[in-house]
This record gives C-alpha cells, sequence and structure tokens, in this order.
C-alpha cells in the first residue's frame, strides 16, 4: 500500500519560503541544547558541516567515519569548483537564473523549493569560506576570479586551482577539531556504520563496527544524520574512492526510509578511460578543464594518425557542433551520451578505441602557456603522472564515467526522511539536483546542507525531544539490530565460496553500465534485473571473506557493501524500468527525439520516485512525490 508523502514546504512565494521558514521554525535555547545528542555519520563537507556547525550551537555531536581522518573523505576528489550567485562578472547573474539554471540542468525533475532555497544560500558559503582561509582564485586586483561551468552561460564558479573540494575540506575540517578540543564533538574514525536503530518509530541510534578491533558497538542519540556520499561505486569502475559505498543509506531504507529516484547515477564525460581489464577505479579530470580545451574526435572511423597530423577539416568538434550554444559546456548527461554516441561509431581514440580529445592547443596559442598552467597546472601535472603525457603538448584522452546519486534517500524540505529524526544532507539525499547535477554544484549543497540549513531544520525537530530521556542504548532495539549485523558478519565468514566480493562487484558493475548506465531500453533492463537476481543468489552461496570476524578485516568490510550493492541494483533497475520516459542521466532509448535527444513525459511522469522496502529485493512499494512548478514552465531543453 502507497503512502502519502508531505514534503512539508513552507507556504509563500518562492523567494520568501526559506526566509519564513526561518522566522516561524522552533528553536531549542542555549541551555536546553546540551541535553541533545546527535550523531552524524559521515565527514565529508556535509558532515563535517554540519558536525562543526550545531556543536558550536551546543548539541552534543558524536561523528563518524570509515576512514581514519576525516580528511580522507572524498570531498577530497571535487576539484573544479563551488558556484555561487555573486555575480561578480556582471554577466547578468541572479538567484532566479541560477535556481533556473539547476532546475533546467536537472531536466526539471527538481523539486521548486529546495533548488530555488540551494541558489538562495549560495552567495553565504563564498563569505564563509573566505574567513576560514580557503584560497580561492582572485584576479590581480585582489577579487575573487570566476570561471564558466557546463550547463550556464555566466561565470559563477569559484575555484582553488584544481583541488576546491581539498581546501573546502579543510575549513570544515578545522571547524570540526575545533569543537573535538572543546569537548562538544566525539569523534569515532575508523568505525562503519552497520544499522539504523528505530525506536517507537523514531531514529535513536546506530550499530558500528569498530574497524581496528572488530567490535560491534552501539550508539544512542535524540536524531541520526546521513551524509554519507553517493554510491556511484556500485557501477565498479567510476571516478569515486574505492571506500565509497551505499551501506549506511540503503539500511536506513531497510528501516523505513524511502529510496529516491536511484536510477538517476550522473555519468561524468571528462574522465580517464579504463586502460585494461586490471583496473579498479578511475581518475576524474576536472569539468573546468572543458572552460579552455576542445573535445573533438575524428570525423574517420579507425583513424590511425596522431592528433596533431590530423588536419582541422578532419576533425569533429561534436559538441560545438551539435550543441552550438553551450559548446564543450553543455551539460553533464549531454556531454557524456554524445561522448559514447561518437565511440560507439567507431571514432574513438587511444589504445582501445574508447575515448574523445580533450585539446588545448588553441587555448595555449590564444594565451599563453604560462596562463592555461595558472588555471589548471596541477590537473595537467595530474594527467602527466597518471599518463606520461605532457598535455601542454598533446590532447588529453577523456572518457565517460561513473560519478554522482542525484538519486538518494528521499527527504522533506527540512532534508529529514520519512522516518522521523533521521536526516540525510550532501549527496546521501535525493533533493536538488533532479535528474542531473550540474557541475560545481555537488560541493554547494554539500556545504548548504551542512552550515545553514540542517542548523535550522533540526532545532525544528529537536524542540520537541527536550524532554525525552538519553538513549538507552540496551533497549531491546539495540540488542536485534547488533544480533543482526552480527549474524550477517558470521554468515559471510562461514561461507567459504571460491570468489571475492571484488569479483562479484566487478560483475554487478559491467551489468549496470551496460544495461542502466549512459542508456537503458526496457529488454536490457529487464534482462540486467533477471542477471542480478542470479548473481545475488550466487553471492549468498559462493562468497568467500577470508580472515576473522574480531580482527581488522577489508574483506569483511567489503562484503557487506557489496551485499548491499546487490539489492540496490536491482532497485535502479526497476526504477528505470517503470519511468517510461528520458530526462537528464536517464536516457530510455525509446523515448528520444528524432535529435536523439531525451523526451520527457511531464503528463505522467512529473514525480519524484520514492521506493518503499518490502522485505524483498524485488518487490518494492512505489510511492510518488507529485512536482509542481508554480514559477517556471518546463520546456524541452535545449543547449
Amino acid at each position: 500500500m502507497t503512502k502519502e508523502i508531505h514534503a512539508n514546504i513552507p507556504e509563500g512565494d518562492l523567494k520568501d519560503k526559506w526566509s519564513n521558514y526561518k522566522a516561524h521554525a522552533k528553536l531549542v535555547s542555549p541551555n536546553n541544547r546540551k541535553k541533545l545528542d546527535i550523531i552524524v555519520v559521515g565527514t565529508g563537507l556535509a558532515g563535517a558541516s554540519a558536525a562543526a556547525s550545531l556543536a558550536e550551537m551546543g548539541y552534543k555531536i558524536k561523528s563518524f567515519c570509515f576512514q581514519d581522518s576525516p580528511r580522507r573523505a572524498h570531498s577530497v576528489a571535487a576539484q573544479g569548483g563551488v558556484n555561487a550567485m555573486k555575480n561578480y562578472q556582471n554577466d547578468g547573474d541572479s538567484v532566479f537564473r541560477m535556481f533556473y539554471d539547476t532546475l533546467k540542468g536537472g531536466d526539471f525533475r527538481s523539486r521548486e523549493a529546495n533548488t530555488y532555497r540551494l541558489a538562495e544560500c549560495s552567495a553565504s558559503l563564498i563569505d564563509q569560506a573566505v574567513a576560514q582561509g580557503v584560497p580561492f582564485g582572485r584576479e590581480y586586483s585582489g577579487y575573487l576570479r570566476n570561471r564558466s561551468f557546463g550547463g550556464v552561460q555566466v561565470s559563477r564558479t569559484f575555484y582553488s586551482r584544481g583541488q576546491t573540494g581539498q581546501q573546502l575540506l579543510l575549513g570544515s575540517y578545522q571547524a570540526l577539531m575545533r569543537q573535538k578540543e572543546e569537548g562538544n564533538v566525539q569523534l569515532f574514525t575508523r568505525h562503519e556504520m552497520l544499522d539504523l536503530v528505530n525506536i517507537d518509530g523514531k531514529a535513536k541510534g546506530i550499530i558500528a563496527r569498530n574497524l581496528d578491533t572488530g567490535e560491534i558497538e552501539r550508539y544512542g542519540a535524540h536524531a541520526v544524520i546521513l551524509a554519507t556520499g553517493g554510491f556511484g561505486k556500485i557501477y565498479y569502475l567510476s571516478t569515486l574512492a574505492m571506500g565509497c559505498n551505499a551501506s549506511a543509506i540503503w539500511r536506513a531504507h531497510k528501516k523505513g526510509a524511502l529510496m529516491a529516484n536511484p536510477s538517476w547515477t550522473q555519468v561524468h564525460p571528462t574522465s580517464l578511460p579504463q586502460s585494461g581489464p586490471y583496473q579498479s577505479k578511475l581518475t576524474l579530470m576536472s569539468e573546468s578543464l572543458r572552460n579552455d580545451g576542445r573535445i573533438w574526435v575524428p570525423k574517420s572511423k579507425d583513424e590511425q594518425r596522431l592528433p596533431s597530423e590530423i588536419p582541422e577539416g578532419e576533425r569533429d568538434y561534436y559538441l560545438e557542433r551539435k550543441y552550438p550554444s553551450f559548446g564543450n559546456l553543455a551539460p553533464r548527461d549531454i556531454a557524456s551520451r554524445a561522448a559514447k554516441e561518437q565511440i560507439d561509431a567507431g571514432k574513438g581514440v587511444g589504445a582501445l578505441k574508447n575515448a574523445a580529445y580533450l585539446d588545448f592547443f588553441h587555448a595555449i596559442k590564444e594565451y599563453g602557456q604560462e596562463l592555461i598552467a595558472e588555471r589548471y597546472g596541477n590537473l595537467f601535472n595530474m594527467y602527466q603522472k597518471i599518463t606520461g603525457i605532457n598535455a601542454y603538448k598533446e590532447p588529453m584522452k577523456i572518457s565517460p564515467s561513473a560519478h554522482f546519486s542525484m538519486g538518494g534517500l528521499w527527504v522533506d524540505y527540512d532534508l529529514m526522511t520519512s522516518i522521523p529524526g533521521l536526516f540525510a544532507i550532501g549527496e546521501a539525499n535525493f533533493s536538488d539536483h533532479g535528474a542531473n547535477r550540474l557541475g560545481a554544484n555537488s560541493l554547494l549543497q554539500a556545504c548548504v546542507d551542512g552550515y545553514y540549513i540542517a542548523p535550522y531544520t533540526l532545532q525544528n525537530y529537536l524542540a520537541d525531544q527536550i524532554q525525552v530521556k538519553k538513549t538507552d542504548v540496551n533497549h531491546p532495539a539495540f540488542v536485534e539490530a547488533e544480533n543482526k549485523v552480527q549474524q550477517q558478519l558470521n554468515q559471510f565468514i562461514n561461507q567459504k565460496g571460491t570468489k571475492t566480493a571484488e569479483e562479484f562487484h566487478r560483475e554487478l558493475g559491467k551489468i549496470l553500465y551496460d544495461k542502466c548506465g549512459l542508456s537503458r531500453s526496457a529488454e536490457g533492463l529487464k534482462s540486467a534485473i533477471s542477471q542480478i537476481q542470479n548473481l545475488r543468489n550466487e553471492y549468498k552461496k559462493n562468497l568467500l571473506v577470508p580472515g576473522d570476524v574480531e580482527d581488522i578485516n577489508s574483506e569483511l568490510e567489503k562484503a557487506g557493501r557489496v551485499s548491499d550493492y546487490m539489492e540496490l541494483s536491482e532497485l535502479m533497475c526497476i526504477d528505470a524500468l517503470n519511468r517510461n520516459e528520458s530526462c537528464g542521466a536517464h536516457f530510455r532509448e525509446e523515448f528520444q527525439t528524432e535529435d536523439g535527444e531525451a523526451k520527457r513525459d511531464d503528463k505522467n511522469y512529473a514525480y519524484s520516485a520514492a521506493w518503499e522496502w518490502n522485505g524483498d529485493a524485488s518487490s518494492p512499494i512505489l510511492n510518488k512525490e507529485p512536482l509542481e512548478f508554480e514559477n517556471v514552465k518546463p520546456t524541452q531543453r535545449s543547449y
């Protein structure tokens, strides 16, 4: 039976909703905040900023990460920049334009109120980051420098060379560690959340495993925040770090949190191509390179000449040809599909013919190598270190790769899931990007959720929890959750099969990339569902996990994460099969325009799909949150 979903969007005009919310939200007085415990899982930009901000307010925070330091969170990998509406370039930017660009970039499949709030809060972030010491690029005069990113025609992206995520993370890390030293944050590194604990229908704590000792531990709180990132690593080959996973949000989903639009995974157009079957990760090259680099392939199939030997007339600058208004800065979903189209047509370059050229010859000729090095020097150095090629002398080779999860836990306007007291922020939720994320909006969402939204919306919830006693970790709900976790770990160890979790993951990733990747079809998705079910059954019988439960055991950690992927992957395919339209990163081959572009069906599919766990991965329940567009009219995307 489907649920009635309430997004709890405030009344009033779009531009006034967040102000009205803050003006009327419930508050917790300073002397009461120290009585309330909050668990924050994840120490990336979203988790660290939320934990630091809430601790600064006086709440008692327990912060968890599976890395050995919060600084190793995957936010460091976001290179190109962070968007903010400052209009420093005086090129026509505004909050509404940023809102519209984001909504359009997501193919009109996001909630208007959340998307507008993202744009509205963006300007404050830059001022805060500068105050924290983030070394943004500057003009000679001292003003902050901007560059443009995909899907927009203004310059609103602030950057710190090619390491913006790392610099922003250091800012939030400093704030977090200050609160740790003040005694307001307990930091639990090398701890992985393995289950959520609900008591009387509310989130009250987590079960975590100490990855150094193997001990299973219980932690209680008045509220839980999940800031655990996205699940693009489900494709195996992706731009994400090896440790990135979906386990925290998936196990919360199995405890009652709805999962929204799980099939909407962005494929980034500027990854380094796979060079052999031995690889387990691909390297992301920043989208910022598309500002000055031109993307092309040879016009002839199976071209054997060096790129410098191919004359201009025999090159196809296909993004400039197909999308003249935006050219090489077309949105990521469009740029990735266009690259796949050229590669599938036999025009790919490189040893495996699986890439396109990203060429800086014209930019260097126009601006000089010194300026290009100033803008992108560390990226060029990274490229040469990995490939041995000097990109100042010959073009880079790039290829599409799985990257960002637009889908995630369903949340309302407060960023609270369908479980009271459980919040999801950053890439762990689905709220801001629709069916495709514009570049440089990921760092923005993580920071805005953590610094500016969660501190207000958690208070609105916690105001009714002041008289509630501290959570008793000996409650039967904790005992039951711990027993189930221990039972699963023992089962993994005792199976004694012949295939490792890594081998299963590689097989799963290939199924997903081929049939639920850049393009999908009903036939392919049905085949993928059947293959995933068979693979999951084999996983339950033939998994090999060496070592012991009570020990450092990375293979045991991986076994749990891949087990969750085996269930989530089927939901991704079911979600994609259910949506008989194309929108953003969801490209159904049966639903495309004459020009081969995505063809939406606003009459039947203008909703967010919020899936409910029904005890079986193969029979989820679909709930729908209708998307109402009161301030813009959805149009066919044209770039």
